[in-house]
């Protein structure tokens, strides 16, 4: 009975590098997992509730005016004796849309936010666009407000 001996020869260059991809790999699994985890738990709830408190406004077009450094637009907002059927950026010239290119994209999400509750209450907006969608959300509140019914 002879047993052949086998030496292995690991050069510690090797295994330096081969630890080092292995704990990149895992720091990057970890940071997709993270990025995309995160991002859903930003979104907004889908099962929305609808406020109890019904809101009666003056059927009719509201306005409230911003203004951003000089340039000048408007929310305009479309109510009916219960709802708010539009609300919408009017006067918004191409030099405001160049400089600030976020404007657009976040009214629609705060618009969609807006018809499916009737409210203005609870509107769920993401980092990266929060003030942008603090200044839109105050203007379409004071347009509201111009449409309220006075008891």
């Amino acid at each position: 009975m002879s047993s052949k001996t086998k030496i292995v020869v690991l050069h510690m260059k090797e295994v330096i590098y081969t630890a080092i991809f292995l704990i990149l790999a895992v720091v990057a699994v970890i940071l997709l997992v993270v990025m995309f985890h995160g991002k859903n738990s930003r979104e907004p709830n889908s099962e929305a509730t609808v406020s109890t408190s019904v809101n009666q406004y003056t059927p009719g077009v509201y306005t409230s005016s911003i203004e951003l450094n000089g340039n000048s637009f408007d929310v305009q907002v479309t109510v009916d004796k219960d709802h708010i059927n539009s609300v919408e950026l009017i006067n918004l010239s191409d030099v405001t849309t160049a400089m600030y290119p976020l404007m657009e994209p976040t009214l629609e999400d705060i618009a969609s936010q807006i018809y499916a509750t009737q409210s203005t209450e609870n509107i769920k907006y993401s980092d990266d666009n929060k003030y942008t969608s603090m200044l839109l959300l105050d203007a379409v509140k004071s347009a509201l407000s111009k449409a309220e019914v006075s008891k």
